[in-house]
């Protein structure tokens, strides 16, 4: 059975034709090929723009919903520290940002204009059904309502257009993205921007994987704290959940062997069962670090200087909406293209860029983001035993 092409190779492929037709255009000063596919890119773009609201709805909103189903002083601590990873890791992400990506990108860099009319043929206009923050409030509003009513209609009616949304970031979006990138790189490699992209972005990535593994190290030297475990004999036995996730690209697909990896650090069964599913939903430590970094690469190539003020209602934000990524590879980015154009007024080529960026590194995202869902499975499990323990001791005195 022949085996199929993944999607890294796709977009590396687009990358490499978009640069070549980039580079002969200008070359021979004949701009037909690249106004074609920069034809396709904006009608591609303004349909990305109408189906983001689509995906902030059809994941957010469900994803709430079931978070309520479940109960107990359990599911508060595992949101409770998921969260916090999360915000922290962002926090954290853009601290170093802040440090190392001023000296090796020069602000602006990209900013000029060229004088080649590289325009689109033609237009077809897709305006979205709302605003993103429109979108997001709605989203929340009904995940919370579905959860306190308990209702099962609407649910219902909203987990088969979560269904629909999938099939079309699946078959639609994710086929066609290499072609948008194409078409971005022929643009940019005709302009001149593309070789000072590359430079910058490989900077970027040169960064982000050690800030990840850094990360996971700090979340175990917590876990430590809480429970005496040695960090290096507990993140040994999560190596398994780690290189399966860079496979599978999927914290929701790599659930049985982190859940296995877990059982290994000596946590109870009930708490595997529980925290694993439900951090592989909501904790994407890894991939809040790489979307902060990148996101703060492109700002700063464009022209803007990300500060504190700026990024922190973004990191914020992106712990919450991060619940729409699991079960799609390369979801954190997707999940993040509406905070992407609200909060940092990114544009159509700039949320294509991120796309193509975050999938070059999603393996290592996701393997940090499961292998740190251990981490809070230690906790979890200290804290949940200790209570357990209190509980008992106060039943026998009495």
């Amino acid at each position: 059975m022949q085996k199929k092409m993944g999607l890294l190779p796709k977009l590396l492929l687009g990358i490499i034709f978009g640069i070549i037709i980039g580079l002969i255009s200008k070359s021979i000063e004949m701009y037909i090929p690249v106004r074609l596919l920069s034809t396709f890119s904006g009608i591609f773009g303004n349909f990305l723009k109408f189906i983001i609201p689509c995906i902030i709805i059809g994941f957010v909103a469900p994803g709430i919903a079931d978070l309520g189903k479940s109960a107990g002083k359990m599911l508060g601590i595992t949101a409770l520290f998921a969260y916090s990873s999360t915000i922290i890791a962002g926090t954290f992400a853009y601290v170093a940002g802040s440090s190392i990506l001023s000296k090796v990108i020069k602000v602006g860099e990209t900013a000029g204009k060229s004088n080649i009319d590289l325009s689109p043929y033609f237009t077809i206009e897709m305006p979205p059904i709302m605003g993103v923050m429109t979108a997001l409030v709605l989203a929340f509003v009904l995940g919370v309502g579905m959860a306190s009513i308990k209702g099962k209609d609407l649910k219902g009616a909203l987990s088969d257009f979560q269904s629909i949304v999938e099939l079309v970031i699946k078959n639609v979006i994710i086929p066609f993205i290499p072609i948008h990138v194409a078409g971005i790189m022929a643009k940019l490699t005709t302009t001149g921007e593309i070789f000072v992209t590359i430079k910058a972005f490989s900077t970027v990535f040169a960064i982000i994987i050690p800030l990840q593994i850094i990360y996971v190290l700090l979340q175990y030297i917590v876990a430590w704290m809480f429970t005496k475990k040695s960090p290096a004999v507990c993140i040994k036995n999560m190596l398994p959940a780690y290189f399966t996730a860079i496979g599978t690209q999927s914290s929701a697909a790599t659930i049985p062997i982190t859940m296995q990896s877990a059982r290994k650090n000596g946590i109870a069964e009930d708490v595997v069962d529980f925290v694993v599913p439900l951090c592989a939903t909501i904790h994407l430590a890894g991939d809040t670090i790489t979307l902060v970094l990148l996101s703060m690469g492109v700002m700063m190539i464009a022209g803007t200087v990300p500060t504190f003020s700026m990024m922190l209602p973004f990191i914020l934000m992106l712990g919450v909406t991060m619940v729409a990524a699991p079960g799609i590879p390369g979801g954190g980015v997707m999940a993040a293209l509406g905070l992407l154009e609200g909060m940092l007024g990114f544009t159509g080529a700039q949320q294509t860029l991120m796309i193509a960026l975050h999938f070059a590194q999603d393996s290592f995202g996701t393997a940090a983001n499961v292998t740190g869902d251990g981490a809070i499975a230690l906790i979890v499990d200290k804290l949940i035993r200790k209570k357990n323990n209190t509980t008992l001791q106060k039943a026998e005195n009495a």
